[in-house]
């Protein structure tokens, strides 16, 4: 006597599933690789009081002159202007020796970011550790 299912095996798969686990685990990436950052340019940032746990040993100045929309850069509180492209021809000897060579920028509230993102890159080429001057509140 042969005995006969009233049910059929359905030999199909449904992929609904698995699509929900691999949006999960994108979301969990892309949040994840937001976090981490291996290019940020490590920054010593004062606290207004004026107290530094660093000690600059070379100072670059930025003056910004709105009306002319022209910066210039200063080394060391010179009051001769030095040409961008010069910066770093002057800076990379003065901090050669160091042993933990640091430099702090003064900017002017209205100078350009991309200006003093450009001294910041001088400093990661070269391994430096940047402080951002403030003024006290």
């Amino acid at each position: 006597m042969a005995i006969k299912r009233k049910t059929k095996v359905d030999s199909s798969f449904s992929m609904s599933s698995m699509t929900d686990i691999v949006f999960l685990l994108l979301i969990f990436f892309l949040v994840t690789s937001t976090l981490i950052n291996p290019n940020a340019l490590k920054l010593l940032l004062p606290k207004s009081t004026g107290q530094v746990s660093a000690k600059a040993t070379l100072s670059v100045s930025i003056k910004h002159y709105p009306e002319l929309n022209t910066v210039t850069f200063h080394i060391n509180g010179d009051p001769q202007a030095v040409p961008f492209d010069q910066v770093e021809s002057i800076i990379v000897p003065l901090l050669e020796d160091q042993d933990e060579p640091t430099f702090s920028i003064y900017a002017d509230e209205t100078v350009p970011v991309k200006e003093v993102v450009a001294l910041m890159n001088i400093a990661k080429r070269h391994n430096y550790k940047v402080i951002m001057a403030t003024s006290p509140e």
